[in-house]
């Protein structure tokens, strides 16, 4: 599919996303293609790696990376063969992650520590492999925008999913510290915080309250949907949307916040 570019002031900025494969990582790798951003797309599915970049590199220059985001050396090999395919790196996506829901006494060290490692772990790694090329393209002139997609769970807490809670919670102290640390240094560091959004996770959801309740598909959807005012699911592009938004020229001053997109959930 071919798209048509509305916006092209991400011209020859590369940048990586993680994730993105599906759902919210596909979401914003196709607008920051149509912004004209180069990209590296990083997930673990070859195959779903190889139908989003067919997608796109009609429109912008495509590399990609099948590796895990929690794999450290892995990562490391893979964001230096990504500048060495596209150049320096001017913009990072954080946005692989995975939710599991289970009660507290039954979330076990191996469901804790997976949580911990994909979700807040995976998300050091990356940030840590990208930033020597961010720093030396920041330093010649070209800002840098570090974006982490979090969750409302990284602004208050849930019920079932602890360890994801207690990830989220981590990645939005990380982007305070970082925001701080590299304010100075033409680097913004943000993170956004979708609420229940159309995703695999959501749909995995779904079916966990179907097992365990007995109610119909369309139930448990409406009853994530119920915690959001405008009582819907967050889409994708919505968050896509908002990473174009951070990665805007005029977004600048936007440095070490955990936005909310959740349709007021967080307001009351």
């Amino acid at each position: 599919m071919t798209m048509t570019k509305n916006n092209s002031h991400l011209q020859q900025r590369h940048a990586v996303v993680t994730g993105a494969s599906r759902g919210i990582g596909a979401a914003i790798a196709r607008q920051l293609a149509q912004a004209g951003a180069q990209l590296t797309l990083i997930g673990r599915s070859r195959e779903g790696l190889d139908n989003i970049a067919a997608e796109l590199q009609a429109d912008t220059r495509v590399h990609i990376e099948a590796v895990d985001v929690t794999d450290n050396a892995g990562v490391q090999a893979a964001i230096q063969r990504a500048e060495q395919a596209l150049g320096p790196i001017h913009i990072l996506v954080n946005n692989a992650g995975q939710a599991i829901s289970q009660t507290f006494d039954k979330t076990d060290f191996a469901l804790w520590q997976a949580m911990i490692d994909i979700n807040l772990t995976g998300t050091y790694i990356c940030t840590h492999a990208a930033l020597p090329s961010m720093l030396k393209a920041a330093a010649t002139g070209t800002p840098g925008r570090i974006i982490h997609i979090a969750s409302t769970a990284g602004l208050q807490g849930y019920a079932y999913v602890s360890a994801y809670t207690a990830a989220k919670h981590g990645v939005i102290g990380l982007t305070k510290a970082l925001a701080l640390e590299l304010a100075r240094k033409n680097i913004t560091v943000n993170a956004l915080c979708p609420g229940y959004t159309e995703t695999d996770i959501v749909q995995t959801a779904i079916g966990n309250i179907v097992a365990k309740t007995g109610k119909t598909a369309q139930q448990a959807r409406d009853t994530l949907a119920s915690g959001n005012p405008q009582q819907r699911l967050v889409q994708p592009e919505e968050i896509a949307q908002a990473v174009i938004w951070l990665c805007s020229p005029g977004s600048g001053a936007i440095n070490g916040q955990a936005i909310a997109i959740d349709g007021g959930e967080l307001a009351g």
